[in-house]
């Protein structure tokens, strides 16, 4: 990575939205994935299924050493290999990564989860509804506030 960063002001200038989503559950994957079709921003959701593979890709080690720098990481708390805070706090200590807005996507309530990720510097922290339509909800909510509203930092491709 070599520092330079895109302002990206309101609505993303380069149009395609980077999402790296790190979970492992594949029902979980494939309603995320359709909650995002339902969006109005262009995205490219990537998907790994374990912590080590999200800090491969984001230090874009191999096998994702020609991977994108993404927009934003909606991170899982139980993950297999390493677990979603141990990866929380790896990519906000990384001078590199911990600009990019890491928001809590989890099925955990448990007030210890929630401050806890909150003093890893977590941007957010949000439980998945059950019901399709609920979730569908939480994600236009999340696209509209972080890709319509937010100023966002990002390294240029």
């Amino acid at each position: 990575m070599d520092g330079k960063e895109n302002v990206n002001s309101g609505p993303l200038r380069s149009g395609t939205v980077e999402i790296l989503l790190v979970e492992d559950n594949p029902g979980d994957v494939r309603l995320t994935k359709e909650a995002f079709k339902e969006c109005g921003h262009v995205f490219r959701l990537h998907v790994v299924d374990d912590g080590v593979k999200a800090m491969l890709f984001l230090r874009r080690q191999a096998p994702y050493a020609a991977a994108p720098t993404p927009h934003m990481v909606l991170l899982d708390l139980n993950l297999p290999k390493k677990d979603g805070k141990t990866v929380l706090a790896e990519i906000k200590k990384d001078k590199d990564l911990r600009r990019i807005p890491v928001i809590i996507l989890t099925t955990s309530k448990a007030e210890e989860d929630i401050l806890r990720t909150y003093d890893l510097h977590a941007n957010c922290y949000l439980t998945k509804p059950v019901e399709l339509e609920k979730f569908i909800t939480m994600i236009r909510s999340l696209e509209e506030f972080w890709f319509s509203f937010v100023h966002i930092l990002n390294e240029k491709e």
